[in-house]
């Protein structure tokens, strides 16, 4: 069975439609859904309410409790920063922009790491990201 994970853009997309559902699928399209601990950050960060934390502190315990939870090693820290730096050479990126990417870049490593797709609406950083290290992209739009 395909794994894949959603990126936090999914998520966030989701909810702002007002449907919450995406945070209780556990599967996709015939994949198996994975959840990167980078996604579970920025959904904490990004939490306007104690509702919210709590929608985002079930979908981690239930993925951690699965045992599909994807988790950056040094390995992906260090490669992610090798991957950064590339592509500020390459496009001219401002610090503050690297910075910005850093986190899709752990995504994406750590994914392949699992042998796992990324499923992203944010699919033109994500392409740049490949670039320089490869993985499994799978692009979304919302009607």
């Amino acid at each position: 069975m395909r794994r894949i994970l959603f990126d936090s853009t999914l998520y966030i997309e989701s909810l702002r439609r007002g449907d919450g559902s995406l945070l209780l699928a556990r599967s996709f399209g015939g994949s198996l859904l994975w959840l990167s601990s980078v996604v579970v950050e920025e959904l904490f960060a990004g939490a306007g309410d104690k509702s919210a934390e709590g929608a985002v502190e079930k979908l981690h315990f239930s993925f951690q409790k699965a045992g599909r939870l994807v988790t950056p090693l040094d390995s992906d820290w260090t490669e992610a920063g090798k991957v950064l730096a590339k592509l500020g050479r390459k496009y001219g990126y401002e610090m503050i922009r690297r910075a910005r990417l850093t986190n899709d870049a752990l995504i994406a490593i750590s994914a392949r790491r699992h042998g796992v797709i990324v499923a992203t609406t944010n699919t033109k950083d994500f392409e740049r990201i490949r670039e320089f290290h490869s993985f499994m992209l799978y692009g979304v739009s919302f009607p």
